[in-house]
């Protein structure tokens, strides 16, 4: 007991006593820490003598501390006093006392924690991981608001030096007389000063208490050039601009949003390079898919793979491209449901409705088979069955971008119901990722709450489905009375100037994607829908939109291939390359083989032919698997292999979807038919 409690003793001395010492001090500082603590050195009376001297110390530097603060205080109150000195100058002096009262205080709490946190490991047990991990992550805390302290000080600083310039202009400007040159520039600068302070947001300040908000230890790196001197000013300038990259302990990368001074413009050079870089590679991986008969949107694929991770690690700012490239998915199915009108939907509605239901319903069940067979958690199950059964609808529309749309009498349009079924899978898209937070939720739960959990999915289906009905009836009123004549002023008003028009239709799009997305449904039904009610105006207004934003979707759906190669890996299609040949070829068989079966009781006997064509154009995984996968893993729901597998199987699907689409257009197309489809 006596030795434990004078190495208590010694901890709560030594500690502190050691950083305020010279090195030759610390030195024997630690051999005498050696010696205590295995008992060999000194005698007891010279044990007792150190202690003392290090608390006579430790005492002496606290009365120290006590007594400086007293005259910093006073000094303030004599300041504040003083007459004689301007406000700028009083400002500066108090701001001066202020940061260093607060630097000895913190000095001093700094301590006393450092005594806590070793007097903490060394009651601990060395062998617990989890007692030891505890320790860190408390230190790792500790260190992160220190820093943060730190970071608040210096700002304190530079604001302090701020005033003090202040202080100096205001004493020559008393000294002198301005001109009048010189009296604007100086109401200019206050008006300036006066603006950086309305537009300062305090971002920092207002969100480090708000719970649920980390402290984070970040690197911040300048950007790597050839020729460091000849780019040694402009490196200087990057900086005060804060266009550095961030990387935190987890090595996610962050570029700047928004800036602290908005007066000045900047722009993200690594953004731009990117997309620059993405449009000249697009264009010979385009030719060569082209040369060889494939659609042009696997050279795009190509060019991101090439660009993205898995190649040359050129692509920085892969969250923006990956955001710029869901415009194309926006712009993609505008057309589609500009191309589909109102007319078509209503006459293969019920088709539309019920076959991708049971589709996915069929898939669910198999799923839960097999999972249950290779004991997988029926979550994972679930959700892995959902993400494969749906289909890519922009691959789809330009499968069928240009093919005949006019019907036999009697006969359905296999275009129609193909388009019409991939509508209905962007709404169960929709309803899947709302409903996907219980999902979470419900993996983790104990078996007394799993019909709460039920109750609660079915309350957010009836919720979307009343979400559904409304946006439907919004777009009956819209069509009956609203988008007539708002086309006939966008008409009338772009006669021989066509930005009008096309920004028109597009703030059209965005606020029929904005409506779907604040009522919880899919925002590319919101873009689809817009297509569709813009259609109902006629074919000559159909085509004349058609010509204006066809080059938009087309220049954004570069963009979008090209993000989907940034999520391809072929090194893990080479290594695994047998298990997922099997599996792909294992799911677009079984949703080939399920679709035929459902539409063989959904559609009329005159129409059994098409089933072959509508199977072929949904037995693909949709790109929105990589979104779906990608929230999965974050919540825990499937493991990184799950998530590679699902990745690959989806790549692997899309690119075997030409092969199986062009086989059942020559079977089941006419030939006038079949080049135009093809």
């Amino acid at each position: 007991m006596k030795a434990t409690g004078f190495i208590s003793l010694w901890t709560l001395v030594s500690l502190p006593c050691a950083p305020l010492a010279n090195p030759a001090e610390r030195e024997d500082v630690v051999k005498h820490a050696i010696k205590l603590h295995r008992g060999k050195g000194a005698v007891i009376a010279q044990r007792k003598q150190w202690v003392l001297e290090s608390c006579r110390k430790l005492s002496g530097l606290l009365r120290q501390k006590n007594v400086v603060l007293n005259k910093l205080k006073n000094a303030i109150r004599a300041v504040e006093k003083d007459a004689g000195l301007s406000d700028e100058e009083k400002l500066f002096q108090v701001h001066t006392f202020e940061i260093f009262q607060k630097e000895l205080n913190e000095s001093e709490n700094s301590v006393f924690q450092a005594i806590h946190g070793l007097q903490r490991a060394l009651q601990g047990d060395y062998k617990d991981v989890v007692n030891m991990k505890e320790s860190s992550r408390q230190r790792l805390e500790a260190l992160r608001e220190a820093a943060i302290k730190e970071e608040m000080e210096y700002v304190e600083l530079l604001a302090a030096e701020k005033h003090q310039v202040e202080a100096l202009k205001n004493m020559q400007h008393q000294n002198k007389s301005l001109s009048m040159l010189d009296e604007i520039l100086e109401d200019v600068r206050k008006a300036a000063d006066r603006l950086e302070e309305e537009i300062e947001e305090h971002a920092f300040d207002d969100n480090k208490s708000v719970r649920g908000v980390n402290f984070e230890a970040v690197l911040r790196v300048e950007e790597d050039e050839a020729n460091s001197k000849r780019n040694a000013s402009k490196r200087e300038v990057e900086d005060d601009l804060g266009l550095s990259m961030l990387i935190d302990s987890q090595n996610n990368q962050y570029i700047l949003t928004k800036p602290r001074d908005s007066t000045i413009p900047r722009a993200d050079h690594h953004f731009i390079k990117d997309i620059v870089t993405i449009g000249m590679l697009s264009l010979p991986c385009g030719w060569l898919c082209t040369t060889i008969g494939l659609p042009t949107m696997f050279g795009y694929i190509i060019c991101g793979v090439l660009l993205g991770p898995s190649g040359l690690n050129s692509i920085k700012s892969i969250v923006q491209v990956e955001t710029l490239g869901e415009f194309g998915v926006f712009f993609t199915l505008f057309l589609v449901g500009l191309e589909f009108s109102p007319e078509r939907l209503r006459k293969v509605w019920k088709i539309s409705l019920q076959g991708p239901c049971y589709m996915t319903v069929l898939m669910i069940a198999f799923g839960l088979l097999w999972g249950h067979l290779l004991q997988i958690r029926p979550t994972q199950s679930v959700f892995i069955s959902t993400c494969l059964s749906l289909s890519s609808t922009p691959l789809v529309s330009r499968f069928l971008a240009g093919s005949v749309r006019g019907d036999k009498e009697g006969d359905i349009d296999y275009s129609s119901v193909l388009l019409g079924m991939l509508v209905m899978q962007d709404v169960q898209l929709g309803l899947f990722i709302a409903v996907m937070p219980t999902l979470i939720q419900a993996g983790v739960s104990t078996y007394s709450s799993i019909f709460k959990e039920i109750l609660r999915i079915l309350i957010l289906i009836g919720q979307i489905l009343f979400s559904l009905a409304a946006v439907f009836l919004l777009c009956l009123v819209i069509k009956t009375y609203l988008i007539g004549p708002y086309y006939r002023k966008l008409h009338t008003e772009s006669k021989g100037n066509k930005e009008i028009l096309i920004l028109g239709i597009t703030a059209f799009t965005f606020l029929m994607l904005t409506i779907t997305e604040l009522l919880d449904v899919s925002m590319e039904l919101g873009c689809f829908l817009a297509g569709a009610l813009i259609s109902s105006q006629g074919h000559m207004v159909t085509e004349e939109i058609m010509s204006c934003i066809e080059p938009i979707r087309d220049f954004l759906a570069i963009i979008f291939f090209a993000s989907i190669g940034l999520h391809v890996f072929p090194t893990f299609v080479i290594y695994e390359l047998t298990v997922l040949l099997f599996l792909t070829l294992s799911v677009v068989i079984m949703k080939f083989v399920l679709a035929v079966l459902v539409l063989s009781l959904i559609l009329p006997k005159t129409s059994q032919y098409i089933k072959w064509i509508v199977s072929a154009g949904l037995a693909q995984v949709s790109e929105f698997s990589f979104v779906l996968g990608s929230r999965a893993r974050r919540a825990g729901i499937i493991s990184r292999e799950v998530y590679l597998l699902i990745l690959s199987v989806t790549t692997l699907s899309l690119l075997l979807a030409p092969a199986l689409w062009r086989a059942a257009i020559m079977k089941c197309v006419p030939r006038p038919e079949r080049r135009s489809s093809t």
